[in-house]
Formats: structure tokens, sequence, C-alpha cells
């Protein structure tokens, strides 16, 4: 049951003007079909202290897991799809616009409460329990996420929506109290239901049994609560034939739901390889994203191993030395012995690095530990990155990068920022102009930063937002593009204190240690972009304002 706005049905509320009624405040509510005078014994309502617990006690579980619901709707959009913002928006707003179609929906049931309470409960669990697991199949099968989310979410709000009315209906047969009253004590009860469910989403549910198994666990809960204990409550109001046909109806809805919860683990596998070309390898569910590792035979059979970040392409090993030339090499063209590198948990940059025997000491921002770990343990990223994370000059620091800064202690002598597209409000801060600033603390007034940037080509206004964001927190920039194949056209901002370089030299070390495509020549041509992909006179990004974000989502999805 969600807390956002529903609205119990006016069961004896009267409306704003309306001549007073002279009874008592107090004035009960008309009993069920058949009661004679709401006391139980004779007429079968159950005594009132234990069974108004009870019911409030449901309504309590009901409200934990109608959020639970909503919560795992936002989430789960937010991995596969990005854009969080907009996901929550969409969950939200159909939602609570459900919800009072479903409070309007439940005004003629109110005379059966008991058993449409049972059906709605039932049919909640059922759809709110599998909601994951459905919207996943859509998402991998049929490419219809988002028109799935909006049915979902309708439905849901609906069932959610119908509770409170037909709650209402039943707190007041056991219990008279007027209306303002009742609204009082259930509503108190849904808002800590409601804190509760909210709080378990993230710190119980999800390590314990992730998305689907998650919500599936909240189904059965949901199921019992909103069917089982109004049934005991009400027993001796329901007729024999109508119990039983509800109760098999819950065991049947558990069937469902626990047979789905054995099947789980091989419907995720199958469904996410139904989102890539070549055979997984390696896959993980981690607190902060989906890490996927493809392995498949490549150009002359050499072995293609390409690693996914929720469900983007971070790297392919056929061609990734291009990009991690390009990215590390032109910055290290100068003062080298301290080095910082945001993000990069797969340790390639870090491998380019390396090769100069002058780095002294290289520290490692990534937020994830996990993808750090899979960098330093699992043998074809270990056998990639040249074992990169063993090396006694490497400092890694798992930790949220922004936040890391605030507190960071420099100079250092570069700063590589090889982190994923904006795809969200979390990854867009790490494009923003007070995330350049606080970059620019931490850098020593002769050093060099360098920021991977997306394409020119396919984003040429999110490159150039990020462009701008740079030059903003006040540096000199010297943009530039090269090719690589798996991403295609690939741009990248070296950067340099303001006063000192308004645009910084873009030239490879003259070492150029076992360099395989970068030289002067490529670096000359990076510098050139075409007419229809230079600066357009975009706005830089901040935290207040992701522009960066709004400009990726576009151009992407015009792609």
């Amino acid at each position: 049951m969600s807390t956002t706005s529903e609205t119990p049905a006016p069961v004896t509320a009267a409306p704003a003007g309306a001549p007073v009624d002279p009874a008592p405040a107090d004035t009960p509510s008309p009993p069920p079909p058949g009661d004679t005078d709401g006391a139980g014994g004779a007429t079968g309502m159950p005594r009132a202290r234990g069974a108004r617990f009870l019911l409030l006690l449901s309504v309590f579980v009901c409200a934990a897991c109608g959020l639970v619901y909503e919560l795992a709707l936002v989430a789960l959009g937010g991995y596969l799809i990005g854009n969080t913002v907009l996901q929550t928006s969409i969950v939200l707003s159909v939602m609570v616009f459900a919800m009072g179609v479903g409070s309007l929906a439940a005004k003629p049931l109110q005379r059966r409460a008991i058993e449409a309470f049972a059906i709605v409960e039932g049919v909640l669990a059922l759809v709110g329990g599998l909601s994951v697991l459905l919207l996943y199949a859509a998402f991998a099968w049929l490419n219809i996420y988002t028109v799935a989310v909006v049915v979902i979410a309708f439905v849901i709000g609906v069932l959610i929506g119908a509770e409170i009315p037909l709650l209402m209906t039943m707190l007041q047969w056991i219990r008279r109290q007027d209306a303002g009253r009742a609204v009082a004590d259930m509503f108190a009860v849904d808002y800590i239901g409601a804190l509760i469910g909210g709080l378990s989403f993230p710190l119980l549910l999800l390590p314990l049994f992730g998305q689907i198994k998650g919500a599936l666990v909240v189904g059965g809960v949901n199921a019992v609560a909103g069917i089982a204990v109004v049934l005991w409550i009400f027993r001796a109001r329901v007729r024999p034939l109508v119990r039983a046909a509800l109760v098999t109806g819950m065991v049947g809805v558990l069937v469902v739901l626990a047979g789905a919860f054995a099947l789980a683990d091989r419907f995720e596998v199958t469904a996410r390889q139904q989102l890539y070309r070549d055979p997984i390898a390696h896959a993980e569910r981690t607190d902060y994203q989906e890490i996927v590792v493809t392995r498949a035979p490549g150009l002359l059979g050499v072995e293609d191993l390409r690693l996914f970040l929720n469900g983007d392409l971070q790297f392919s090993s056929v061609d990734e030395y291009r990009y991690h030339e390009a990215l590390v090499h032109p910055a290290l063209a100068g003062e080298r012995s301290s080095v910082l590198i945001i993000g990069g948990g797969d340790a390639l940059a870090l491998r380019e690095v390396l090769r100069y025997p002058d780095v002294e000491s290289v520290t490692l921002v990534d937020l994830d530990p996990a993808m750090t770990d899979l960098a330093r343990d699992w043998d074809p990223l270990v056998e990639l990155n040249g074992d990169a994370l063993a090396d006694e000059r490497v400092t890694v620091v798992n930790d949220d990068a922004f936040s890391w800064l605030r507190e960071a202690r420099g100079p250092y002598d570069v700063v590589i920022t090889d982190l994923p597209d904006p795809q969200d409000i979390a990854t867009a801060k790490l494009y923003s102009v007070e995330f350049y600033t606080l970059i620019g603390r931490v850098l020593d007034p002769d050093g060099r930063l360098v920021v991977q940037s997306g394409s020119p080509y396919f984003a040429p206004r999110t490159f150039w937002s990020i462009e701008a964001g740079v030059r903003e927190a006040g540096f000199g920039t010297t943009p530039y593009q090269v090719d690589v194949p798996s991403f295609g056209n690939w741009g990248y901002v070296l950067a340099a204190p303001g006063d000192r370089a308004p645009e910084p030299e873009l030239a490879p070390p003259a070492e150029r240690p076992g360099l395989r495509f970068l030289d002067e020549a490529v670096l000359e041509a990076a510098t050139v972009f075409p007419v229809d992909r230079r600066d357009p006179g975009v706005r830089a990004s901040t935290l207040m304002h992701p522009v960066v974000l709004e400009y990726r989502n576009r151009e992407w999805r015009q792609n």
C-alpha cells in the first residue's frame, strides 16, 4: 500500500456546506448485511479489541508491501533504462492516478468488503509479486518496457487504491467510530508500514534476494496478510463455501509465486543472455550496477572479451587499446609522478599508466568494489589488464568519487576520469562544473586532466557540454577524437589550469612505451572536427541543472 494519495471512500463524512446531522459525532456506520447489533456474538462479528489490532496489523503489512512494489518498479527502470528521474516520474504519476481510480472503483464493493478485499489482495499479491519478472521479460524479449511498466503500475495502483475504502469499512464494522477517527487510525498505521517497507527494500530485500526474488517474497507476504488475516477476523461472517474458495485462491497465488521463486535464477540467466550477442562468461548484480562480461571468438580467431555495465558496452578486448591509449598517454606527456584515476575499475587505463617507470603512485577511485575485485581476481580480466592492481604503486579506493574529492588531498600531476556516460542523476553529477572544480583543487598547478567525453558523432551536444563544463570550471581545454571500432567515433577533453595553458598541447610522451595505435600524426588529426560536429554552443552541466543528461538521453535515443 502506498502512502502518496490514498483517499478513503466517504462512508459517513458529509460534503462541505451540507446540513449538520443532529446525530452524535460517533454515530456508527451501517452494519454489514445480516448483522443486527454489530457487537459480535450471535451476529458473527468479532470481538472489537483483538480484531481491530489484527486488522490494523494487516493494514501495516499491506502498506509495506505496496511501497515495496512501487520502489521495485522505480529501481528496475533505473537499472534497465537509466534516466532514473523519468522512470520515477512515470511510475509515481501513473500509480497515484490509478490509486484514485481504484478508490472510486471500490465504492460499490463496500457492502461485500470482506470478500472484495480478499480478492483485491490476491490479485495484488500476484501482479505485484510477478511485476519485476514480467517487466524484465518485456524488456529482454519484447522490447516494450515502457508500455509494460505503465500497464503494471496502473494495475498495481488501482488495487492499492481499492484497499483503503474496503479496510475503512471493515474497521468501522469492528468498532463504531466516526470517520475522522477511523481515517486517523488507518493512515497512521499505513504510513508506519510504508516507512518499514521503504527501508526494508534497500536494506533487506535487495541484499538478500535481489530484484526478482524480493518482489516474489513480498507478494507471498501480501497474500497471507491480506487474505488469511482478514478471513480469520471475519470467519463467522463469510459463508463456508466462499471462505474455502478464497483460501484456495490464496494457496494458488502462493503456489505460483513459489514456483516463480524456484525458477527465478534460471529465468534471469536466460533473459540476460537474450540481451547479449555473445555467451555470458560472468554476470553479477551488485549494490550499484549489473556487471556482465561476454566472451566469444572475434576476428581471425582472436577472443573478444566485452564488459557491459547496466547493459552499456565499456570495452571490447579486440580494440580497447585504441580507447585507452588515446585516453591516457596525452595526459602523461609531462610530469607524472602521482596520478589519480577516477573510474576505470577494469584497470585497463591503469595498465597504460603503469607502463611508465617514473610513475611513483597511482590512486584509483571506483565506486563498486565488485568491479575492482573482478579486475584483480578474475583471470581473463587480469590477463587483459596485465595484473595492474597487484602493482605496489597502486592504491584502490572504493568510494563515490564526488564525495571522495571533497575530502581528498593533492596535488596530483595527472587526473584521468574514465567514467560511464551520464545516464542518470548519479552519473550526471560526475560531468558537472562542480565536479571539475573539485578536481581542480587536487590537481597540481602544472598538472593535466583528461576526461572521456562520449561520441562527438553520435552525441555531439553531450560531448561539447562536457567540454564546456571543464572550461567553466577554470581549465583550458583541447578536445579531440579517435575511432574505436567497437564504439565508433569517440571523444576526449584534455585540460590544464587555464592561466597556464589556455589550449594544452596534444602530443604523446616522448617515450611511448609499447603503443600500438597512438603517435603524433594520429593526435594531430584528432583535433580536427568536421563542420557538422563542431561546438553548437551548448550549455555546461551543473548539479542543479544536469543538461548533459538531457542531451545524452535525447541524442542516443535518436540513434
